[in-house]
């Protein structure tokens, strides 16, 4: 008896090593502070998951790699994001609205945390056109009230409680140009550069761990370089 119960200890120890060997090979790897790295390496979407408000729609079928180029269709409403998370971070993103459209809206998201859902909770950096470089907490993620170009939307049927911060000035270049944005997100601080210029400065928002995310929400947008820099919390 005694024998019987030493062999199925072993044997339960043998598979709770073996799932945790499993588990550590299959979770994405943190990245080291000052390690830059590509979240987009221009041929295929590794390092991405997503949601969308359509459910059974293929993510092919939204977000594609075409020509070296991440092209999102803009509908339906969903977030195209990494599995990694990061809490304070250098990013470069650059875009442009796809050439002969019109341009739409979309957005980066960082710090997502939540409930999985087509907008989830974050801090967006804004890229619709004509407001982009505006900061926003959305479903409730807080930014400090009081600072210059504050305001809320409160109970918005989509993005639940929003705090933004408008930008300072409008820096985006015509539909169809390359955009190349910056967000340096250091504890409580969102600072944002638009094609070099600074545009943007948000102070007290939510500090949290969360990942990075790019929108389906209006427009065809592709984007060529997706760059992110952690730094120590």
């Amino acid at each position: 008896m005694l024998d019987c119960v030493r062999m199925k200890i072993l044997l339960a120890s043998i598979i709770i090593v073996g799932l945790l060997a499993f588990t550590a090979c299959n979770s994405p790897r943190p990245v080291s502070p000052g390690r830059t790295v590509e979240l987009f390496n221009g041929k295929d979407l590794t390092g991405w998951t997503h949601v969308l408000a359509e459910p059974n729609l293929p993510r092919e079928a939204v977000w594609s790699v075409r020509d070296g180029l991440l092209v999102c269709k803009g509908t339906p409403l969903g977030v195209l994001k990494t599995e990694r998370a990061f809490t304070n971070f250098r990013l470069i993103v650059e875009y442009r609205w796809a050439p002969g459209t019109k341009p739409g809206n979309n957005g980066i998201l960082t710090r997502i945390n939540g409930p999985a859902r087509p907008l989830p909770r974050c801090i967006e950096v804004q890229l619709q056109h004509g407001n982009a470089g505006d900061v926003l907490g959305l479903q409730g993620m807080q930014l400090a009230s009081g600072q210059p170009r504050y305001f809320e939307v409160m109970n918005h049927a989509v993005a639940g409680d929003i705090r933004g911060v408008r930008k300072t000035s409008d820096a985006e270049r015509p539909g169809g140009e390359w955009n190349r944005v910056e967000v340096l997100a250091q504890g409580g601080t969102y600072s944002v550069w638009m094609n070099g210029t600074p545009i943007n400065e948000a102070v007290g928002a939510e500090v949290r761990s969360g990942q990075i995310g790019l929108q389906s929400e209006g427009g065809e947008i592709h984007f060529r370089r997706v760059t992110l820099t952690p730094l120590a919390n």
